[in-house]
Formats: structure tokens, sequence, C-alpha cells
């Protein structure tokens, strides 16, 4: 690996384990209030019995999937320490795990849906496929991204940092790094929906 592809990396994830990922944590805690229609009618229309969130924050999306898969079989990792101590508070069933999203500690096709919500748009372009490799990886069926959609990569400045944040078309590329993947459904969701207007795109695995 290029040593500036990782230096790149552990700049980020430093960022978001301080600090600045606390601040995040604190502008995102009622979060969670609007989320629970989307959830149901994901996870009633492709039922799933083991769940991950990959940058599960403070669990706004937890607390709605563990309403409709047990909980103990529902899975967020996130790099910082405070906003997991308020998963394992607040929802004490959920496994909060520390973890780098380019390296999740679970075997292969171990979740029936891997998930993100407004993360692969803090992946800089040069470590995202790493990313996306290991959700692919740790899938057994489903896979389903919401992220700020632009049909070409933009870089988005972001509360004084570089290369923080990044809007494209996220879909898009999943299937064309991984052709096996068929798209199940496609949608956008508000803010008045509880989201920051973003696009969501829900795949299954076919082979």
């Amino acid at each position: 690996m290029p040593a500036n592809k990782k230096t790149h990396a552990d700049e980020l994830e430093s960022l978001w384990q301080g600090s600045f990922g606390d601040a995040y944590t604190e502008r995102n805690a009622a979060a969670a209030d609007r989320r629970e229609p989307f959830w149901r009618q994901i996870l009633t229309t492709y039922p799933c019995t083991r769940v991950l969130e990959v940058g599960c924050n403070l669990g706004a999306n937890l607390k709605w999937v563990s309403h409709f898969v047990a909980p103990n079989e529902v899975y967020g990792i996130d790099i910082n320490e405070g906003a997991l101590k308020r998963v394992r508070e607040e929802l004490p069933s959920v496994n909060a795990v520390w973890s780098k999203a380019r390296e999740l500690p679970f075997r292969d096709s171990y979740f029936d849906l891997v998930f993100t919500c407004g993360v692969l748009i803090h992946q800089p372009p040069d470590i995202l496929s790493e990313v996306m490799a290991e959700i692919v990886r740790c899938s057994r069926r489903y896979i389903l991204a919401a992220e700020y959609y632009a049909e070409t990569l933009q870089e988005v400045p972001y509360r004084g940092q570089h290369g923080a944040l990044f809007k494209t078309d996220y879909g898009a590329m999943y299937q064309q790094r991984y052709p096996h993947l068929r798209l199940l459904k496609k949608g956008l969701l508000s803010k008045e929906d509880g989201w920051d207007d973003v696009t969501y795109w829900l795949f299954e695995k076919t082979i």
C-alpha cells in the first residue's frame, strides 16, 4: 500500500476519534427521532437475522434496526469511543464494537445486511475501495448505502477540514466494482424524514 494512502486514512481516522468526532456525535443527538418508518419498510420487506452498521456513531439507526432484528444480532462499528459509549448505555443488548471501516473484524458473509449512512462520504477516494470491499465481504445477502449523491466525484468543504467529505454516485460505484450486486431499491431520504437529504441504494448479492 502506498505510504501516502495509509497516511491520509490514518489522519482522518484520528480526526474522527478525537474532539472533532465528539462534536459530530453531539450535533446528531436527535438523529434517530424520525427514522423508524424507513427501517420498518426495509426490514419487513427484506427480513434479516444479523445486521451490521459500518460507522454507527451513537446508534440512530441501530435503535430502530433492533426493533426488527434481535438486538443481540445487531452490530455497529465506529472509531469514536464516546459514540460507542452512548450506544452501550442506550442500547445495551446491541453489539457496539471499535473498528476501522477498512478493517472489519468479522468473517466473510457473517451478516445478512451491511450498511452505511453518511459514512462513505467521509472516506477519501484512495481508500474508498478498501471500505467497500470490506462491506461486500462481510455481507451474505444485502448491502445498503445512504450517502450524499452527485453525478461525478466532488469534494465538499467540511468544517475547516480538507479531504473529509465527498459526494458522488456511490450506487454506481458499487455496481461497477461488484457486477454481482443487483439493485433492489433506490430512493431519497429528506431532512423531514430525519435524514440529511441523502440518496440510498439497496443491493442484493446474486452469487
